[in-house]
C-alpha cells in the first residue's frame, strides 16, 4: 500500500477513534449527572420491585451530586412522601439502597399495629407492599430498632420527629442514642461522660441541624433493613429516584431454556414498567 493510500486509513481511523472517545465522555456525563442502572438485589421492596430487578435511576430530578466534592447541581423538584429513592447506605457508603420515602425533614413518623401515620395522617400501604412475618405487639421491645434501648419495634414505632436543616435538638443522656449519630455523621466528634454530652469536646446542652433528614422504609415492611433499624436518612446521601424497569429476570431460575425452549428466568412482563 502507498503512502498516499495509507493516508485515508490512518484518517478514518482517527474518526472513529475520536468519535468514541466522544461517545464515552457523553456516555460518563449521562451516568453521572442524569440516568444511571441500578439492580435490585433484594427482596425489601417486594412485589413493587422484586430482586433481580434492573431500572433507570433519575440523578437529575433531585439534583446530582459532583464527584469528588460535596456540592449538589440544582435539582428540578425536592424528594416527597412516597418517592422511591436510591440513596448510599449510611451505614456503609459503598452500598447502594432502595427504598420508598415514607417521611420528609419536619415530619413526625408513627406506627401503631403496622399502619404508619405521618403527621397524624394514615399512610396506605404501597400497592404491592406486603407484610410476610409475625406481628409485634406494643412495648415488645426489638434492639436492633432505631434508637436503640428504646421500646419501639417494626410495627409500633415513634412518635419520632424527623430532623430537618436549622432544627435546635437537645443534648442530654436521654436523646445521646437517637443523635449521636446524626451528630457524629455530620462530622464532629460527640460522647457521653457522666451523663453529660460533649461536642468536640465542649459540654453541649443543644445542637444545631446542618443537613435535611428522611425517613425511608421497605415496602416489604418485614424484611427491609430501613430507617426503623439503622435510623435517619441524610439529604446528601440521596442519589436520585427510581424511573423505570428496563428489564427483569429471576435470580433464582437458571439461565438456561427449559424442555419447552423458554428462557423461564426472564420476566418478560415487567420491561418498561414505571416504578411508583
Amino acid at each position: 500500500m502507498s503512502a498516499e493510500q495509507q493516508k485515508p486509513v490512518r484518517k478514518h481511523t482517527k474518526e472513529w477513534f475520536d468519535a468514541l472517545i466522544i461517545a464515552a465522555i457523553i456516555a460518563t456525563v449521562l451516568r453521572i449527572f442524569v440516568v444511571e442502572s441500578y439492580r435490585i438485589p433484594t427482596g425489601s421492596m417486594e412485589n413493587t420491585l422484586l430482586a433481580g430487578d434492573f431500572l433507570f435511576v433519575n440523578k437529575y430530578v433531585y439534583g446530582a451530586r459532583v464527584p469528588f466534592t460535596d456540592y449538589r447541581l440544582p435539582g428540578v423538584d425536592k424528594v416527597e412522601r412516597g418517592d422511591v429513592i436510591v440513596f448510599k447506605f449510611p451505614k456503609d457508603r459503598s452500598l447502594n439502597y432502595i427504598k420508598r420515602c415514607v417521611a420528609v425533614s419536619g415530619d413526625t413518623i408513627e406506627i401503631r399495629d403496622q399502619q404508619v401515620y405521618v403527621n397524624g395522617n394514615a399512610v396506605h400501604l404501597p400497592e404491592h407492599g406486603q407484610f410476610m412475618g409475625q406481628k409485634m405487639p406494643p412495648g415488645a421491645a426489638d434492639f436492633q430498632i432505631f434508637p436503640r434501648f428504646s421500646t419501639f419495634n417494626k410495627d409500633n414505632y415513634g412518635p419520632l420527629r424527623i430532623p430537618r436543616k436549622g432544627d435546635v435538638i437537645d443534648l442530654n443522656e436521654k436523646t445521646y442514642q437517637l443523635y449521636s449519630s446524626l451528630v457524629a455523621d455530620e462530622g464532629h466528634d460527640i460522647s457521653l461522660i457522666d451523663g453529660r454530652v460533649y461536642v468536640d469536646g465542649v459540654l453541649s446542652t443543644a445542637y444545631i441541624v446542618e443537613d435535611d433528614y428522611y425517613f425511608a422504609m421497605g415496602d416489604n415492611r418485614d424484611n427491609s433493613l430501613d430507617s426503623r433499624y439503622w435510623g435517619f436518612l441524610p439529604g446528601r446521601d440521596i442519589l436520585g429516584e427510581a424511573m423505570m424497569v428496563y428489564w427483569s429476570w429471576d435470580p433464582n431460575r437458571s439461565l438456561l431454556f427449559d424442555p419447552a425452549g423458554k428462557l423461564t428466568s426472564i420476566r418478560w412482563g415487567r420491561a418498561g414498567m414505571v416504578v411508583h
